[in-house]
C-alpha cells in the first residue's frame, strides 16, 4: 500500500494550495483575524478575568477530566444558568470550541430514519456534523429558499436544516425569513450556529437570532466565543430536553475533558464587559461602513476583482487565482499589513478571496491605506 497522503501533498504544491502555519509579524495591522471587538487584545477584559478569586477551588489549572466524571463544577453550571439567560432559552450546556459543538449536535440528534439539509456555504464543522449523523443528508444552494422548498420535498422521516447567522466567507446574513418559513412549511427543525454573530449583535451580544426574537423558531442554536467575545469555548442552548438529551448521548459533550475553570471565568468577563460597553457594536458598524463607503468611492466596480455586498466585519474581495490573490497578499504583508488569502480548495476554484476582517483596533487611517494599496496593485 502506497503513502497517499505523500502524493496529495505533491498535488496540492502543484496547483499552488499547500498551506502552511506562519506566525504574524507583531507589527503588522490585523485586518484577518476574527477579533472583532478587540476584546482579545482588551487589557481592561484581562485585568477583570484575573481579579476572579479562585478561593476554595481546587483544580486551578485543568478540569481533570469529562464533565460526566470529575470535570464538573458548580463555576460551570452557573455559567450555562447566565447564557440561557443572555440567549433568551431554557438551558445551555458549555463545549470547548463552536466546532466540537456543531459536531455534537448535528449527530446525537437527527436519527437514521430522519434527514439533513445543511446550507452549501455552512462551515465544515456542521458537514463534518451531518456526516457523523445516521441520517441522510443533502446541501441547498446557499440562501435559496426554493432550493431548500426542493429538498425538503424529497426528505425522509424528520427534517433537520443547519443554517448560519453569518456565513465566514462570505460575510453575508441568513435569509432568515425566507428560511424559516419554507422549513415551518414542511416541519423541519432548524439548527443555527452564531459563531459570527455572537457578541456582535443583541443586546449583551447575544446575536443575531435574539436581535430578531426568532430564537423559538430554532430547536439548537451554537454560540461561539473565540471569535468577537475574544475568549474560548462555545455552548448550544435550546430546551432543557435538548440539553439533557446531548448530556447523554452527545459522545463529542461525555468524551471531551471539559473546561478549565480559567475559560469559565474568561467567558463570564466577557460578557458583563460586553454588557457595560455597548458602543462596542456600534463602533464596529461605524467602521464597517467606512470601509464600505471609502472602498467603493476608491475602487467601485472592477474587472480584476468582485468585492461581495457585506454589511458584517467579514469583507471578501474575490480575486480568482490561487497564484494571483496570494501574490497581492503578500504584497500587502510587505506594506505591513496582514491580509490572508483565501485558497481554493478551502473556496471553490475562480472564488479564491482576500478575507479582510475589520475590527474595533483598526483605524480609518489604516482602512483607507489598506483600499489603496489594494487600488494600485489592480
Amino acid at each position: 500500500m502506497g503513502l497517499d497522503f505523500i502524493k496529495k501533498i505533491e498535488e496540492r504544491k502543484e496547483n499552488g494550495g499547500l498551506r502552511s502555519l506562519k506566525t504574524a509579524d507583531p507589527t503588522w495591522v490585523d485586518f484577518v483575524s476574527n477579533d472583532y471587538l478587540s476584546l482579545s487584545r482588551s487589557q481592561a477584559l484581562f485585568d477583570q478575568i484575573s481579579s476572579y478569586s479562585y478561593e476554595g477551588i481546587t483544580n486551578l489549572n485543568g478540569a481533570t477530566g469529562s464533565r460526566l466524571l470529575a470535570g464538573n463544577a458548580e463555576s460551570t453550571e452557573n455559567l450555562e444558568l447566565k447564557l440561557a439567560d443572555i440567549f433568551k432559552g431554557e438551558a445551555a450546556l458549555l463545549f470547548n470550541s463552536g466546532y466540537v459543538a456543531n459536531l455534537a449536535l448535528l449527530s446525537a440528534i437527527p436519527q437514521r430514519q430522519d434527514t439533513i439539509i445543511y446550507d452549501s456555504l455552512a462551515h465544515v464543522c456542521i458537514k463534518e456534523g451531518a456526516k457523523l449523523s445516521p441520517a441522510k443528508t443533502f446541501s441547498f444552494r446557499h440562501n435559496d429558499a426554493n432550493d431548500l422548498e426542493a429538498k425538503l420535498k424529497k426528505a425522509q422521516g424528520q427534517a433537520f436544516v443547519a443554517i448560519e447567522s453569518i456565513y465566514s466567507m462570505d460575510g453575508d446574513m441568513a435569509a432568515f425569513e425566507d428560511l424559516i418559513s419554507v422549513a415551518k412549511q414542511y416541519r423541519a427543525q432548524l439548527f443555527i450556529d452564531e459563531a459570527h454573530g455572537t457578541g456582535l449583535y443583541g443586546s449583551k451580544g447575544s446575536g443575531k437570532v435574539c436581535e430578531h426574537n426568532i430564537q423559538d423558531e430554532f430547536v439548537g442554536r451554537v454560540y461561539t466565543f473565540g471569535k468577537a467575545m475574544g475568549v474560548h469555548g462555545a455552548c448550544i442552548v435550546g430546551s432543557r430536553e435538548l440539553i439533557e438529551y446531548l448530556i447523554n448521548f452527545a459522545r463529542p459533550f461525555i468524551y471531551t475533558t471539559a473546561l478549565p475553570v480559567h475559560s469559565i471565568f474568561s467567558i463570564d468577563a466577557a460578557f458583563n464587559y460586553i454588557e457595560r460597553h455597548p458602543s462596542l457594536q456600534t463602533t464596529n458598524q461605524s467602521l464597517i461602513s467606512y470601509f464600505n463607503d471609502y472602498y467603493d468611492k476608491q475602487i467601485g466596480i472592477h474587472t480584476e476583482c468582485q468585492k461581495l455586498e457585506s454589511h458584517t466585519p467579514i469583507q471578501p474581495i474575490i480575486i480568482p487565482g490561487n497564484e494571483k490573490v496570494r501574490k497581492i497578499s503578500q504584497q500587502f504583508q510587505t506594506e505591513g499589513f496582514d491580509v490572508r488569502a483565501i485558497l481554493s480548495p478551502t473556496v471553490p476554484t475562480g472564488s479564491e478571496r482576500l478575507r479582510i476582517c475589520l475590527h474595533n483596533h483598526n483605524s480609518q487611517k489604516e482602512i483607507k491605506e489598506l483600499i489603496d494599496s489594494l487600488s494600485s496593485q489592480l
